[in-house]
């Protein structure tokens, strides 16, 4: 089957691999029979690891202990699954050896498990240059170089240290490259390292997972956890990971959930790598239904079985989404992943549709009534379907049945329901409608919109930052009042100032001016100029009070991203 060897197919027979997925179907021959390089393009969970590794654990000499193969990664997590997986592949071969180096751990024990010899070595970036500059791992007699979730490694900042390691490496070697997204930087990569590149692909470039269905719901931000914890309730076989922003935005949002009773736990960067290993050993096991994450803490947690995604803002890159989505629906199974926005930014959804192929479903936010409905069916068919051990509950029964004989049939069941029921019915006894109070606020949001368009285009035609004087009068004045900006002022009397958002994250000019004036706490600063790009946008402050704007908007925030302000020197 697809040109392996007889001792590897009896090898994935016995572990119960018989049907090979798309990527392993496509891939593994060309790596058998030709000389090319690879470009791999699929969704995490896809089954990448088999359609690189069994190939490459084919080919290699085991009666050699040199290093033949090196695989890099991202993560330590990543970096550990890919050597057992290598190791299983050769069926424990006692002649195989595959070694992992990371970061976080004992280089010293790393050291001597490369003197021992090896023929694949699997390791993060940095930690394979440091063992380089100690000249402990030789790579330059190597066969095979595969970068494994080649665009995670890139937005983790590897790029430098993948130069590093790829000009240690010989002409000779193949080197194959797999990515579930294909940004510029993965291009220019292969341009300047791999030669007659054969790309392979899953699905078209960039597409989002087949097995995903893509949901989203309005909130108002005020009622995000709120819309956070009905969407958990209405789904209470819910085994998932709810994506944040930012390390204490994952903080806040576990240590919520938690005290509101849900089994959850956190995964971010501030927890030391033995608390780190306790909480993803508990998710992975199935003892944490929810994990909340930042996307750099989560990176290399594969788990196969998860049944939602849930972003709890929307991210700023789509290839973010695209990489958060992939982490369900794999290995066959179905899955969801679901997005909390705001009305503002649900024009945002389209391109990542666009991007990924798949349509979004709005959905609205469940009642009470229908988290009780859903609770209620979920506990009677646990009831119903739960395993009973008659020889161990056998004598116990006579003093249950006396005890619980003053009670009909009719009574024991509602009993036994609103042991665990009634929570659910005090929890959302008054519980409001959140779908009316979005609705209201779209309405205003479109009428603001309207608006704000109307004042950007006034913007956009005088790009100078001054009035269309062919206008009339009232056009300057409001915009003397919302800007401060005068027709007859001193330029000089003006500093700019750079901000690192903008189209990107929906800002506008009314959006920055309110965002100006909380800062500062006061609407009576004077701003100039205004230029709204898509990732940064300039603004103009009377130097009176440039200070005031430099002073404040340190550790200040937008939509949960970090604000950085400077003066515009150009």
């Amino acid at each position: 089957m697809l040109g392996l060897s007889p001792e590897i197919l009896k090898t994935l027979a016995d572990i119960g691999f018989t049907v090979p997925t798309p990527i392993q179907v496509k891939t593994i021959p060309v790596i058998l029979d030709n000389k090319n390089d690879i470009i791999g393009l699929a969704q995490t969970g896809t089954g990448k690891t088999a359609a690189y590794g069994l190939p490459i654990s084919q080919m290699i000499d085991i009666n050699t202990h040199t290093v033949q193969a090196l695989i890099l990664c991202p993560t330590r997590e990543l970096c550990m699954q890919i050597t057992k997986d290598m190791q299983t592949f050769t069926g424990h071969n006692k002649n195989f050896k595959s070694v992992a180096v990371y970061g976080g751990a004992s280089i010293q024990s790393q050291i001597k498990d490369l003197k021992n010899g090896c023929q694949v070595v699997v390791g993060t970036p940095g930690r394979v240059i440091d063992l380089i500059n100690r000249k402990v791992l030789k790579i330059k007699n190597i066969s095979f170089l595969v970068l494994d979730e080649a665009d995670e490694m890139l937005n983790m900042g590897f790029l430098e240290d993948i130069d590093t390691i790829l000009a240690e490496t010989p002409q000779s070697k193949r080197t194959h490259l797999f990515s579930a997204t294909m940004p510029s930087e993965i291009q220019k990569i292969a341009q300047k390292y791999m030669h007659d590149a054969v790309e392979i692909t899953v699905g078209k470039r960039n597409e989002g997972a087949t097995d995903v269905r893509h949901l989203y719901y309005l909130v108002n931000s005020k009622d995000r956890f709120e819309a956070l914890k009905r969407i958990a309730d209405l789904n209470p076989k819910i085994y998932g990971i709810i994506f944040c922003r930012t390390r204490q935005e994952t903080k806040e949002v576990a240590d919520k959930m938690i005290s509101h009773g849900y089994n959850a736990d956190a995964l971010h960067g501030d927890l030391a790598q033995s608390q780190r290993d306790y909480v993803m050993h508990r998710f992975r096991s199935g003892n944490v239904q929810m994990l909340v994450a930042t996307d750099v803490a989560a990176r290399g947690l594969d788990v196969n079985d998860l049944t939602h995604i849930i972003n709890y803002n929307l991210p700023d890159d789509p290839e973010i989404y695209l990489h958060r989505s992939g982490r369900t629906g794999r290995a066959g199974k179905k899955g969801v992943s679901i997005t909390l926005i705001t009305p503002r930014e649900q024009r945002r959804i389209k391109d990542i549709e666009r991007m990924i192929g798949k349509s979004f479903k709005l959905e609205l936010l469940p009642s009470g009534k229908d988290i009780c409905e859903k609770q209620l069916f979920s506990l009677i068919d646990t009831v119903e379907k739960v395993i009973v051990i008659d020889e161990q509950i056998e004598s116990f029964l006579p003093v249950i049945y006396k005890k619980l004989a003053w009670l009909s049939r009719e009574d024991l069941i509602k009993h036994f329901v609103s042991v665990e029921f009634n929570r659910f019915l005090e929890m959302y006894q008054n519980a409001p409608d959140l779908n009316k109070d979005i609705a209201e606020k779209r309405q205003t949001s479109k009428r603001a919109d309207h608006r704000d368009r109307g004042r950007d285009r006034g913007y956009d035609k005088n790009k100078d930052g001054g009035s269309d004087r062919n206008k009339s009068g009232r056009n300057d004045r409001n915009k003397e009042r919302n800007t401060g900006y005068k027709n007859e002022r001193d330029d000089n009397n003006f500093i700019r100032f750079k901000i690192n958002i903008g189209k990107k994250e929906l800002l506008n000019t009314v959006r920055l001016i309110g965002l100006i004036n909380d800062v500062a706490k006061t609407r009576r600063i004077k701003i100039g100029k205004i230029i709204i790009n898509k990732e940064f946008s300039l603004f103009e402050i009377e130097k009176s009070s440039a200070e005031l704007i430099s002073k404040n908007f340190k550790n200040a925030h937008f939509e949960g991203k970090t604000l950085v302000v400077n003066e515009d020197k150009r």
